[in-house]
């Protein structure tokens, strides 16, 4: 076999090995939403997969790292899903609103993902972050140059850019939560709209908002 064959081969090769794990990890998900950790069963695993228990563990060395692979493949799918939503937006600002509406719809198309991320914190207090904030944080400097050049635009008032992806992050991911635990009471798009509006225009009057910074 030649250099070139090798090299297709491997390729081959690894698109079946990247393709085969992602199936493990998208049923993987499922399971351990409906049964938790604990409950979640490896030869029933097997069993929805239709392989043996044995060719789990030639993927996955234990539960433990099925579990992990599985919360990061979903948040690695999320940021797809971001990508996706915003990239017919050129506006910077209708681009932010596009990011909290597909970020929400996500976890309302995908809610094992959102008890993935429950069950991490509750079960993996060894680990320094859980997988959502590892994420977060890898994907912040793509916002935060957004937010700085509506700042020098003059688009956006001047602040912290830190502060700006803090807030609104954590307003998003609440939303999220919510809607996960107790059951959605918008659409979705209500809810994005909701959260646009208060965040880029704010609950105070111009009148209101110069008082109450004069008393700061």
């Amino acid at each position: 076999m030649n250099p070139t064959q090798k090299s297709r081969g491997r390729l081959v090769d690894e698109e079946l090995w990247g393709r085969r794990s992602g199936e493990i990890l998208d049923v993987a998900a499922t399971l351990f939403a409906e049964r938790g950790y604990a409950g979640a069963d490896t030869q029933e695993l097997a069993d929805r997969l239709s392989v043996g228990k044995g060719t789990l563990y030639r993927y996955f060395p234990s539960k433990r790292d099925l579990f992990l692979a599985a919360a990061d493949r979903a948040m690695r799918r999320l940021r797809e899903y971001l990508d996706a939503g915003i990239a017919a937006c050129d506006d910077p600002l209708e681009q932010i609103a596009a990011a909290i509406e597909a970020f929400l719809g996500f976890f309302d198309e995908h809610p094992e993902f959102a008890e993935l991320l429950i069950q991490e914190r509750a079960l993996f207090r060894d680990r320094n972050k859980p997988t959502y904030i590892e994420h977060r944080e890898k994907n912040l400097g793509q916002w935060q140059q957004l937010y700085q050049a509506l700042i020098e635009a003059g688009r956006v008032r001047a602040m912290p850019v830190h502060r700006i992806t803090s807030v609104i992050s954590d307003l998003v991911y609440g939303t999220m939560f919510t809607n996960h635990v107790a059951g959605r009471q918008k659409a979705l798009r209500d809810q994005a709209d909701d959260i646009v509006d208060v965040v880029f225009c704010g609950i105070l009057s111009d009148s209101e908002r110069r008082r109450w910074e004069g008393n700061r």
